[in-house]
């Protein structure tokens, strides 16, 4: 998590982007074939809702002052 809080706002909006562009094609790339790298899609998800609970801690600090 801490990798995160070093980035700023455009940074974690690009990565949240690539992130989910990522889990997309991966999703879409996998349908209708054998299970690969499972791993890979919980570890995308993982990041994305960590990204995002970054972005939202940072709304709400900014909103709370």
């Amino acid at each position: 998590m801490s990798e995160f809080n070093k980035k700023s706002a455009e940074d974690l909006t690009k990565l949240l982007g690539e992130n989910q562009e990522s889990l997309r094609a991966f999703r879409f790339g996998r349908a209708g074939s054998p299970k690969k790298d499972v791993k890979n899609t919980s570890l995308l998800r993982k990041d994305i809702a960590r990204i995002l609970t970054e972005m939202n801690a940072r709304t709400r600090t900014i909103i709370s002052r």
